[in-house]
């Protein structure tokens, strides 16, 4: 377990603000800082790089679901294995605002800089820096910039360059500039192109980062400026996006100013030339507007383009930043957070709620990527982390968000269809890794193998339709994708009887990639049983609530007499693996097989595994990735017993490595639950500062958004401990004793309401509207705007984290007999004689 402590940032270079993430001076870790000042809409998105262009590790701006397709190169290939890579196309930058005085071009690495400073306020969500920069020849100037990803036009963007000249005179140039980084390898790219002696140019060492691409990938569609404006066109070279980017200047100042305009296919450029005085000032606002397409052409994008710029000139900066603001406050009405006490730990918790607005507000239909658009990081994929971490949140909080996530796996169906013919299935497989629906994932065994992503998606369906009420969407759109899942589990699994017919699954993987293609995963048991009983009540509902769509859905997917009933019988039948001897839910079949992996000594720089042991090392031994059982534990909770929950927790913990960002915050939930007090708040903490602090070393690209998803979880189900089960909301409180109270707005069935925990009483108030009933403790507790207050005798038992530490099951006897031990793989390690006798600990 990694316990980072309270605060783990460097609060002289990042001070606590409640509000506001703030950098008091230029950092060094450039790759850190440019994804955690990003800004984003969940459309379009921009890496917090400097407006003067350098120093930067990463100059990125990407476009949710722009990507480049290319051939993936099995060393040896098989029938079914994926085919085509996508990922993430770096789109033409835009944020470059050049400053030159004097011909001395602002460089924050060199410059003289009297006082800086740069922050995001979470309330307007604009990147704005303020800083005083003595040049060489004595002058002063301070320097005002802004860059905003607009969530009312999500098409837009907006940046400001205010300069004024505090002290001295001299000649001032602003070099504005559109740059294809993608492709243009020279002092403006992004990345260098891959040497010619390089065999392998898409190969990387961390499965993590992303693919380098050895051939041109935004081929020039036309280029066009006037004395205002410029538009530059592309098209991806083999996924045939197009993509339009058009920018805007408007000049405030009383000066005169030279202004040339130029565009070339890969750049193009505002140079604006004036002298500048003390006291004189020139500002420049800079509209710019991105538009992509899978279908139409060029000509069709840059007229979209002019029209979303037409719309700027129709308006101000001022009053599209106040629309910012009334969407920030409204998304904060409905999400805000609050934990008093710590203005560090607040800052934490509202980042992370910011990072979900800008992943998701204006994906519209489109996916949330698991880095959203902050950085390169998986290829701009998206997985099952979104299902199960980002569309409950959404649900809770912004439920037309969350619809839209949906909608992006009901128009992913076809897709899935196809994919589940390909690996010889009924029904519909949904990829594990993909961005146009299709199975990028190279390696089968932790990617392709992942099935449970079927049920991970029917989970999220189920969560939204019960608690938004939604019918609607579920009778029309989430009934074809659970009928189709459902379908894939039952011709899946297959029926084994050993004095009882028990449904068995085999060769998969689960969530933990640290143990591949296994029979009977429990959390993949667990969670297509779920599968398999939602379709079934969904199709009974329609039946009895729509005849007609019913009849409509049996024509449309071929439904035949009997399938229901076969769900329900698999889901009934359905195999749990149980271990008598350890009373303990068996991760699979033969997990409790293998040795442990000794965690506890394993050297630090060997973390994470992945990237320092061959899979098939990592294989042989009970060791973890991410949460797995202690997952389906959280999500599928009413379906084990409290003793069940803590006996899996302890066993699983210490053999779990943390290596992926969606494991602590499992952990957290799960240990609060079960009376770990401690380490939930351990747990808590290390998802809270994943990103802020770097603990996985590789925010450099991009934000971990499911991590994010999984606070907001932490903190309303972990430490609040709501849980919903078939639209039924109660709570079961663990506010751990640093907490003075925490508090927190729900969204159900339309009524929106704000919870207080305080360790003696848990409160409820109705914002608007109807009154609804929830459950504390057993207890029914009506929500009205007056106010209801349930006492709380605890919050919940406090076990000794002591438990935690000792290595599961070391020294015991496994059903066989044998003695299950502990070691760390080690070819340099001294030589021992071994016996049966001597394995013994």
């Amino acid at each position: 377990m990694i316990a980072p402590s309270a605060d783990p940032i460097d609060r002289v270079h990042l001070p606590a603000d409640e509000w506001r993430l703030v950098e008091s001076r230029p950092g060094a870790d450039l790759a850190l800082l440019e994804t955690i000042f990003s800004v984003a809409n969940g459309y379009l998105g921009m890496r917090g790089t400097p407006e003067e262009g350098r120093q930067a590790a990463e100059h990125g701006t990407y476009i949710n679901g722009f990507h480049e397709t290319w051939k993936i190169n099995h060393a040896e290939s098989a029938y079914g294995f994926a085919t085509t890579g996508q990922t993430m196309v770096n789109v033409p930058d835009s944020t470059v605002m050049k400053l030159y005085v004097d011909d001395e071009p602002l460089l924050l690495a060199t410059a003289d800089i009297e006082s800086y400073e740069r922050w995001i306020d979470f309330r307007e969500g604009v990147l704005r820096r303020d800083l005083v920069w003595h040049t060489p020849t004595g002058a002063r100037l301070r320097v005002r910039t802004s860059r905003m990803v607009s969530f009312t036009q999500r098409h837009l963007a907006l940046m400001t360059m205010e300069i004024t000249m505090l002290e001295g005179s001299a000649p001032v140039v602003v070099s504005s500039q559109v740059i294809n980084r993608q492709d243009l390898h020279d002092e403006f790219g992004a990345q260098p192109a891959p040497a010619p002696s390089d065999p392998h140019p898409g190969h990387k060492e961390d499965p993590r980062r992303t693919t380098a691409f050895d051939h041109r990938v935004l081929e020039p569609r036309g280029d066009w400026h006037s004395d205002r404006r410029m538009l530059l066109g592309y098209r991806a070279a083999r996924s045939g996006i197009t993509l339009a980017v058009g920018a805007d200047h408007e000049i405030e100042t009383s000066l005169d100013v030279e202004k040339i305009m130029d565009t070339r296919p890969d750049q193009g450029r505002a140079i604006l030339r004036t002298r500048m005085t003390a006291g004189s000032t020139m500002t420049i606002r800079k509209a710019v507007a991105y538009h992509s397409s899978r279908t139409l052409p060029n000509r069709e994008l840059f007229d979209r383009c002019r029209r979303t710029l037409d719309r700027v000139r129709d308006t101000t900066f001022d009053e599209l930043e106040r629309e910012q603001r009334a969407y920030l406050a409204d998304y904060w009405d409905r999400t805000d957070v609050q934990v008093p006490g710590d203005p560090g730990r607040q800052q934490a918790i509202r980042w992370c709620l910011f990072q979900l607005a800008q992943a998701s507000a204006r994906a519209d239909q489109a996916g949330i990527p698991a880095k959203g658009l902050t950085g390169s990081g998986y290829e701009g994929h998206y997985f099952w982390d979104t299902d199960v971490y980002v569309v409950p949140f959404l649900t809770f909080t912004t439920p037309q968000w969350a619809r839209n996530a949906l909608r992006f796996r009901v128009n992913l169906l076809p897709k899935a269809r196809e994919r589940a013919h390909d690996l010889t299935q009924r029904g519909a497989l949904y990829p594990w890794r993909t961005i146009n629906g299709e199975e990028a994932s190279a390696y089968y065994a932790a990617g392709t193998a992942q099935y449970h992503i079927d049920a991970d998606i029917a989970y999220a369906i189920s969560t939204y339709v019960e608690v938004t009420g939604d019918l609607e969407f579920c009778r029309r759109d989430g009934v074809r994708v659970l009928v189709e899942t459902a379908r894939m589990w039952a011709d899946l699994g297959f029926w084994r009887t050993n004095g009882t017919s028990e449904f068995h699954i085999h060769g998969v993987t689960g969530p933990d990639e640290y143990t591949t293609v296994v029979n009977n995963n429990l959390f993949t048991n667990v969670m297509a049983r779920f599968n398999l009983q939602r379709a079934a009540d969904a199709v009974r509902d329609l039946e009895l609530t729509d005849p007609d769509a019913h009849r409509v859905l049996v024509a449309d997917l071929e439904l035949h007499d009997g399938e229901v009933e076969e769900w329900e019988a698999c889901a009934e039948g359905m195999f749990i693996p149980f271990d008598p001897t350890l009373g303990i839910n068996p991760q699979d079949d033969r997990f409790l097989d293998r040795e442990v992996w000794d965690l506890a000594n394993t050297p630090p720089d060997s973390f994470p595994l992945l990237l320092h042991y061959h899979p098939l090392v990592i294989y042989r031994f009970q060791v973890i990735k991410q949460a797995d059982v202690v997952l389906a534990l959280f999500l599928r909770g009413a379906e084990f017993s409290e003793q069940a929950k803590l006996a899996d927790f302890e066993y699983y913990d210490p053999i779990t490595t943390g290596d992926s960002t969606l494991s602590a915050v499992v952990q957290s939930i799960v240990a609060a639950e079960v009376g770990h007090q401690d380490a939930a708040l351990d747990y808590f903490h290390e998802g809270l500062y994943v990103d802020l602090a770097d603990l996985h070393g590789n925010t450099a690209d991009g934000v971990h958004i499911a991590s994010a998803g999984g606070v907001w979880a932490c903190l309303v189900q972990g430490f609040g401990g709501m849980r919903h089960e078939n639209g039924d909301i109660t709570f079961d409180p663990r506010l751990p004793e640093e907490f003075d109270e925490i508090s927190f707005p729900l969204t159900v069935r339309g009524s929106r309401f704000r919870v207080l925990v305080r360790p003696e009483a848990i409160s409820f108030t109705l914002v608007e509207g109807e009154e609804l009933e929830v459950a504390v403790r057993g207890e029914t507790a009506r929500v009205t705007a007056a106010g209801t207050t349930v006492p709380l005798a605890d919050q919940g038992p406090h076990l000794d984290d002591a438990r935690l530490r000792d290595m599961p099951g070391i020294g015991e006897n496994r059903p066989d007999g044998s003695i299950i031990t502990s070691e760390i793989p080690d070819p340099d390690a001294p030589w021992e004689f071994r016996t049966a006798a001597s394995e013994v600990p």
